[in-house]
């Protein structure tokens, strides 16, 4: 994804250093060694998770295979951790292309307490340039600026054509929330149960549809470290696909 670019309490959904933004089900985190790629089956689909040696984008950043994992309750877990000495980001790849519909994701957690060089990415993308990538994106970022009273963004790509990004605001302390969009054949409707509310991309750069894949990650800007040195943690408790009628 290419937008313009997540030691204390216990506080509730997002993970800060061993901070637990919320307290999920133990998790049990599968080795990722061994031979093939690893695979984890979440909302009714399966999802292969992202691995790196070298940095890659978005970033750029390394992704280690351990930081996406399932919890005893099933609840998907994406972090980033220093490996090895080295900051590790996480994402997860949806092994079926779905198409048009409506994508929706709960995140159990206060996104308003993401760190501000981390990003949370939930989206649509190809690795074929075609149509920008058939990039959407619903993605929660301050993108290294603490002082920006936003924290989220709504985004058609290409983000720097004017009208495709809107810019939102998660309040604080909201524990669980759940984001959407709906692709349609020339619109896009964005959703939010919280503070960002809905709004509707009408633009030219509408994708179609055609071997995308969704995808979650949680990321470094830039590759920078967390502000506070600490790692992040984020849950996400569920993830629907609806094709359209």
């Amino acid at each position: 994804m290419r937008t313009r670019r997540h030691a204390g309490a216990i506080l509730a959904g997002l993970v800060i250093g061993s901070v637990v933004l919320a307290a999920p089900a133990e998790a049990a985190r599968p080795g990722g060694g061994g031979g093939g790629p690893k695979i984890l089956h979440f909302g009714a689909y399966d999802w292969l998770v992202k691995s790196s040696a070298r940095r890659i984008g978005p970033g750029p950043n390394l992704f280690d295979p351990n930081g996406a994992f399932l919890d005893g309750a099933g609840n998907l877990h994406l972090r980033i951790a220093k490996v090895n000495g080295k900051w590790q980001s996480s994402e997860v790849i949806n092994q079926q292309s779905l198409g048009r519909g409506t994508y929706s994701w709960t995140i159990q957690g206060d996104l308003a307490a993401l760190d501000q060089n981390a990003v949370l990415g939930l989206f649509t993308w190809n690795d074929d340039p075609a149509f920008n990538h058939r990039e959407i994106d619903v993605e929660f970022a301050r993108w290294g600026n603490l002082a920006d009273p936003t924290n989220g963004q709504f985004v058609v790509q290409p983000y720097s054509t004017t009208g495709n990004l809107l810019r939102v605001t998660q309040p604080a302390g909201i524990m669980s929330s759940t984001h959407a969009f709906t692709w349609k054949s020339s619109s896009v409707d964005f959703t939010s149960s919280a503070g960002p509310g809905t709004w509707t991309y009408a633009g030219p750069d509408v994708p179609q549809p055609g071997g995308e894949n969704a995808r979650m990650n949680l990321w470094l800007f830039r590759g920078q470290a967390p502000s506070n040195g600490q790692s992040i943690e984020i849950v996400i408790t569920d993830f629907t696909f609806t094709p359209l009628p």
